[in-house]
């Protein structure tokens, strides 16, 4: 059986960490976001697997390689220009069509029983079968409306005061798929599935199964969910703080919930708090940092912030983005 990741995606709301590599190859605790992906697939037996790029799809390939560290067989799919969710696959059909498939988000870590899903799809023999969460935070997550096992429609996000509601269903971005999915996709164009294929499928009958899943699931799309996902899955193995390879702290340096990346170098008695440093980051002596993100200055040298990215401030070699905004 083959997966896609899709590995596409500009990662906006990640910006600054994004400005010199793509969302799924964010290292997060020392490996690259894409490579949890990656690893979750080749639990299930899918090693034959295609990843799409576009954004420095230098930062993927180096991230992932050939696959083998990761269990898997890797190849990559570029699109020039971005195509959308539906759009990638419809660039790699010629690779996908003839079997049964799964498409995955590569911004994600999961332990979703796979297993469980593939029997949702199988028993309910739907066109597509989505894997789907109970949304209990509430979190900005699209809701997915569900009757009778069957996806019905996708709405709009949750309304946070409902609390004596049922939590809504969200997408979690794991999706099983049988070939004819390419019967409404459209071809050569930018499209997402959400809103081109799914709900065309649906009108004409199609059966869009709905598997409501249990178990963790992260998805790591803005700075904030990063460094909170990030700090959880620390905490998980009794740590508060991660560094790392080439990365010195003071012996006098007040580090905590923090995440350092590699060669970061944090002088004497600077205080760090809930803090994700990147590549290559000085911290001087006596700075005093906050729930923010650090970058090198030199890093975003000629580059435009997206339109979704948090604003920041140059701060001596850093630029520093603050959370709390």
């Amino acid at each position: 059986m083959k997966a896609m990741i899709l590995a596409a995606g500009f990662g906006e709301r990640l910006w600054p960490l994004t400005a010199d590599r793509t969302k799924p190859a964010l290292p997060v605790l020392g490996k690259p976001l894409v490579g949890y992906v990656a690893e979750y697939l080749a639990c299930y037996g899918i090693t034959d697997v295609l990843v799409n790029v576009h954004h420095r799809p230098e930062s993927v390939r180096a991230a992932l390689g050939d696959g083998h560290s990761f269990g898997v067989n890797l190849r990559y799919e570029h699109e020039t220009v971005i195509l959308g969710t539906s759009g990638a696959l419809d660039n790699a059909r010629d690779l996908l069509q003839g079997d049964t498939f799964v498409v995955i988000n590569g911004k994600i870590i999961t332990d979703i029983d796979l297993h469980a899903a593939f029997e949702t799809h199988r028993r309910t023999q739907a066109l597509a079968t989505l894997v789907l969460l109970k949304n209990t935070g509430r979190e900005r997550f699209s809701t997915v409306e569900v009757r009778d096992g069957l996806v019905t429609g996708f709405g709009g996000m949750p309304d946070e005061r409902d609390l004596n509601l049922p939590p809504p269903l969200m997408f979690t971005g794991i999706q099983i798929l049988e070939s004819r999915i390419f019967d409404y996709i459209p071809r050569g164009v930018f499209s997402h599935s959400t809103i081109a294929v799914y709900p065309q499928a649906i009108a004409t009958g199609e059966r869009v199964a709905a598997h409501i899943a249990n178990g963790r699931w992260y998805e790591l799309s803005t700075l904030r969910r990063y460094l909170d996902i990030s700090l959880s899955l620390l905490e998980k193995d009794g740590r508060h703080t991660y560094a790392g390879p080439g990365t010195h702290v003071d012996k006098t340096a007040d580090v905590n919930q923090s995440i350092l990346w590699s060669d970061v170098t944090i002088e004497g008695e600077a205080r760090l708090r809930r803090v994700v440093a990147g590549d290559g980051v000085r911290v001087p002596a006596h700075a005093e940092l906050e729930n923010a993100v650090v970058v090198r200055a030199d890093v975003l040298q000629g580059l435009t912030p997206p339109a979704k990215a948090l604003k920041g401030t140059l701060e001596g070699d850093n630029f520093v983005v603050y959370l709390s905004q």
